[in-house]
């Protein structure tokens, strides 16, 4: 099985490297599937839910789920890099505080960050299945 050598990378930490099948990012200009062999890119990525199939030991693996908050995908050569200023994987993320987040950022409470923090707290929640 041909594999891509993938890494999520946050600017404080990486968040997940590994094996995978394939990768699927939505860009500036749409989403994109990256497999095995795919030409080279460098995109814009909008704040999105990625997915990665994972590989292991040359078998199929879990398929990973992340909040991506941003950021920019380069593809070469089997290697996809995933570099945004914050993401998380779903196991990271608490569905009920990001519902609580939602909640206070539609009252306002965060004034001006209010719609950024919508924005954040509903692509979580999309993440881990419970978004609109």
């Amino acid at each position: 099985m041909a594999e891509l050598d993938v890494a999520l990378v946050a600017a404080d930490r990486e968040v997940w490297s590994g094996k995978a099948s394939l990768v699927i990012a939505k860009t500036a200009d749409g989403d994109v599937g990256v497999m095995p062999g795919h030409q080279p890119i460098l995109s814009l990525l909008k704040p999105s839910v990625i997915t990665i199939k994972t590989v292991v030991d040359g078998a199929a693996g879990e398929t990973l789920k992340a909040a991506l908050h941003g950021g920019f995908i380069s593809v070469a050569d089997n290697r996809v890099s995933l570099l945004s200023e914050s993401a998380e994987l779903t196991a990271e993320i608490d569905a009920g505080r990001a519902q609580e987040a939602l909640n206070r950022a539609r009252a306002g409470e965060f004034g001006a960050d209010s719609e950024a923090a919508a924005a954040r707290a509903e692509l979580r929640l999309r993440a881990v299945g419970r978004g609109e």
